[in-house]
């Protein structure tokens, strides 16, 4: 069997409760026709869950490792070495080592200097923004002074060659980078396709991180407001690559997975929605940690299925190597598992919890429908720091994380501390890699 194309799709601070499928849409005043339909193709997951910010979401996705791991706790400060260090071997790696043609259109945040772009890190060629979004206000904002702060680029790059700044990240480029974005993955798509050559199209939009501006195509398109704008121009986005790859008559042989990297956005006036769960990202409530996840794969991924098992963004690794034959790297800890089988109709996840960090702190442990509080901060910045005794839910019962019951309910900490003794003991044999270390 030859090796199916992989498209990811990833949204940028995209709630549980924004899209129509799972709620939101209209409600949240912009339908979301095109991702919708594509939910009713295949499988859409109601217990996804990431990281608490962009960073460690990303490293976890591109190296299958918690990110605690791999020193990408929270932040890449302009020019320093921050992100993934060389040693870590990446999604983009392993495919290319499969045979695919590997592209990155959009947000990196793994590393700005020479060395950790995407292109030398696996990916054949790549455009887009080597940090985050909101430096596209850098230069509109009173008092900036460009002798003393790098300005943001949007950048471009190719393997085996240095990569190149395009042009300042300011507010405008903010507003058409996904229509760029879109049109070279399109691009790509198409031109390996041609070759005939399997490909893996990796497109971390910048739709809906703050600050959330649609294109001008899309201003006032809904009467709701830039973010309901910003929301109908990614839906429209996600449907300009579906119908790329109908278009070339790949969609058969195509793996499709849209999804988001985090929780909802908590910054006025571009506040989202988690939908009925409670907290945004920054934090460790199940509204940081869902997150949308579709997959289409006809005649493989069952259509119109819906499930509440627990799949984490690690297993996105671990799928996508199986999905390419591949091996996982045997020197380290993986942490993510294979979720084939489960995606192609098995009714279990392979996965039954995790540890969740917030930087180097262990903030949660999630195991079956338990959840366990090790810190309190059910909003950003309104946190009681760590608890005295540890607050547990039953996220099926109590989905808003409202009620402690651990003290009806002990027998719960036994298999979840064996769990974390697990992922500690691991940490001993195989040091986790501090945050800035050197290639």
């Amino acid at each position: 069997m030859s090796l199916p194309n992989i498209v990811l799709i990833v949204a940028d601070n995209l709630g549980w409760g924004e899209l129509g499928c799972y709620g939101g849409g209209a409600l949240r005043g912009a339908p979301t026709p095109r991702i919708d339909h594509l939910a009713r193709e295949g499988l859409m997951l109601q217990n996804f869950n990431v990281e608490s910010d962009c960073v460690p979401t990303r490293s976890a996705l591109m190296t299958g490792r918690h990110p605690i791991r791999t020193g990408c706790l929270q932040s890449v400060p302009p020019g320093m070495p921050q992100g993934l260090t060389r040693r870590e071997i990446t999604l983009a790696q392993l495919l290319s080592s499969r045979g695919y043609a590997t592209a990155h259109y959009g947000k990196w945040h793994l590393g700005d200097i020479e060395g950790r772009y995407p292109s030398d890190r696996g990916f054949d060629e790549w455009y887009g923004i080597p940090r985050t979004t909101d430096e596209s206000q850098f230069t509109s904002t009173i008092g900036f002074d460009a002798s003393v702060v790098d300005l943001p680029y949007i950048m471009e790059g190719r393997c085996g060659e240095p990569s190149r700044q395009v042009k300042v990240y300011d507010l405008e480029s903010r507003r058409a980078i996904d229509e760029e974005l879109v049109a070279r993955s399109c691009d790509f798509m198409r031109r390996h396709s041609e070759a005939g050559q399997p490909f893996f199209l990796y497109l971390p939009m910048v739709h809906l991180h703050f600050p959330t501006l649609p294109h001008r195509d899309f201003a006032g398109s809904t009467g709701n407001g830039d973010f309901a704008d910003s929301m109908a121009e990614m839906d429209h986005r996600a449907g300009q690559i579906i119908d790329e790859v109908e278009r070339l008559g790949l969609t058969d042989d195509t793996l499709f997975i849209f999804c988001s990297d985090n929780g909802p956005e908590f910054r006025a006036p571009y506040r989202g929605t988690a939908g009925p769960w409670r907290g945004t990202y920054h934090t460790a409530m199940e509204g940081s940690l869902r997150v949308p996840f579709i997959a289409r794969w006809p005649g493989r991924i069952e259509p119109g299925r819906i499930s509440n098992e627990i799949v984490h963004v690690t297993d996105v690794f671990a799928t996508l190597a199986k999905v390419a034959g591949g091996e996982l790297p045997a020197d380290r800890p993986i942490d993510g598992v294979n979720q084939l089988p489960f995606m192609l109709g098995e009714p279990k996840s392979s996965r039954e919890g995790f540890p969740f960090f917030i930087k180097n702190e262990l903030r949660a442990l999630k195991w079956r429908d338990w959840k366990l509080h090790f810190y309190w901060e059910p909003e950003v910045n309104e946190g009681k720091g760590k608890l005295e005794s540890p607050y547990l839910f039953n996220i099926i019962r109590d989905p808003k994380e409202e009620t402690d019951v651990l003290v009806f309910n002990t027998w719960v900490m036994g298999p979840m501390l064996r769990m974390l003794k697990v992922f500690n003991d691991s940490c001993q044999q195989f040091p986790n890699t501090p945050p800035g270390a050197p290639d």
